[in-house]
C-alpha cells in the first residue's frame, strides 16, 4: 500500500519554505523549467499589500534562483474566468516590487509564474501549458532577434527570455500515466503518490519529508481541518451552481456563486480561528478583520 502522503498545496504553505527542504522544491522547479534550479531564498509574497484593494493576495510562495530571477508558484482550486489577467497582474506587481528607481530598464528582473490549477481552466487538452513573448514580422513572418550589444546588456539570448514566462498545470488532464520524470511530479500533486524509486528530482526527500504519518497529533489535526475546509468550499460552489441552474436564470448562477463564495471564506476562517491570528486569517480569506473578531466573539 502507499503511504499517505502530505498534499503540496499543504506543503508549500507549512514545510516548503524552510531552507532544510529547498531541495524538494527546487526538484520539482528543474523538472519543469528543465534547467537545475537552486533556490537563495524565498521571498515576501504579500508585500507592500492593501488588503483592501489588492487582488494580489492568493500567491502562496514566491522565490528567487541563482540567476536572481522570481518565481511565483500558485495552487488555485476557485474557478475563475479572469485568471490569466490575475496572473498577469501578480507578474507585474512583482517586476514592479523587485526594481530599484535608480535602475535602468535593462535590469527589469525576469519572473516566471506558474499556476497548479485544480479546475477547469480554458479549452485545451494537454496537463501543462507554457506562455512566452516573441515579436514576429507582419509580412515576413520572421522572428525578431537580440543582437550582440542587446545580449550583452540584457544578459540573456532571446527576446522570450526577457519578458515573464508562464506555466499552466492543468492538474485534472493528467491521465495518471507517468511518462518521465516530471510526470512524477504531476502524479503527486494529482493523486499524492510518489512511486517506490522516483526519477525525478526532489521527489524522494518529498517521499520522505511529507510522509503523513510522521505528523504530531496537533499537525495532524490542523492538515484535516484544511483538507475539510477544501472540501467544503468544492461542495460550496457546486451546490450554488445547481441551484442557480434550475432556476434557469444567468443572474440565479451568480449570485448563487458570490454567496457560495462568501459563505466558504466564512467557513474557512471559523476552520483557523484556533490556529491562526486575526490579520492572518484575514489575509488567506479576504474577510475584514473586524469580522473575524466576531466570530471569535459568537
Amino acid at each position: 500500500m502507499q503511504r499517505k502522503l502530505i498534499s503540496f498545496d499543504w506543503a508549500i504553505k507549512r514545510i516548503l519554505r524552510s531552507k532544510a527542504n529547498f531541495d524538494i522544491l527546487e526538484g520539482f522547479l528543474s523538472e519543469l523549467l528543465k534547467e537545475d534550479i537552486t533556490i537563495l531564498e524565498v521571498l515576501e509574497s504579500e508585500s507592500n499589500q492593501d488588503l483592501k484593494n489588492d487582488k494580489f493576495n492568493r500567491l502562496d510562495i514566491k522565490v528567487k534562483n541563482q540567476k536572481q530571477e522570481i518565481v511565483l508558484i500558485e495552487i488555485q482550486y476557485d474557478r475563475e474566468m479572469d485568471y490569466l489577467q490575475r496572473i498577469l497582474y501578480a507578474s507585474s506587481k512583482a517586476i514592479s516590487e523587485h526594481m530599484k528607481e535608480s535602475d535602468s530598464y535593462a535590469k527589469v528582473t525576469k519572473i516566471i509564474s506558474i499556476s497548479i490549477l485544480y479546475f477547469d481552466f480554458g479549452d485545451g487538452d494537454d496537463y501543462i501549458y507554457k506562455g512566452t513573448t516573441n515579436f514576429i514580422g507582419l509580412h515576413k513572418h520572421t522572428q525578431l532577434k537580440l543582437n550582440e550589444k542587446q545580449k550583452e546588456l540584457y544578459k540573456v539570448d532571446n527576446v522570450e527570455n526577457i519578458y515573464p514566462e508562464y506555466y499552466l498545470i492543468k492538474i485534472k488532464n493528467f491521465d495518471n500515466n507517468a511518462k518521465d520524470s516530471l510526470d512524477e511530479w504531476i502524479n503527486f500533486l494529482k493523486n499524492e503518490e510518489i512511486p517506490e524509486n522516483p526519477k525525478a528530482k526532489g521527489l524522494l526527500k518529498a517521499k520522505e519529508t511529507l510522509d503523513y504519518l510522521k505528523m504530531d497529533d496537533e499537525e495532524r489535526a490542523e492538515y484535516e481541518r484544511y483538507q475539510k475546509s477544501l472540501h467544503d468550499q468544492a461542495s460550496a460552489y457546486e451546490s450554488t451552481y445547481v441551484v442557480g441552474k434550475i432556476d434557469g436564470l444567468k443572474e440565479g448562477i451568480e449570485k448563487g456563486i458570490e454567496q457560495g463564495i462568501e459563505q466558504e471564506k466564512i467557513n474557512i476562517a471559523k476552520n483557523l480561528l484556533e490556529i491562526l491570528d486575526d490579520k492572518t486569517i484575514s489575509l488567506k480569506t479576504g474577510l475584514h478583520t473586524d469580522f473575524i473578531k466576531n466570530l471569535r466573539n459568537t
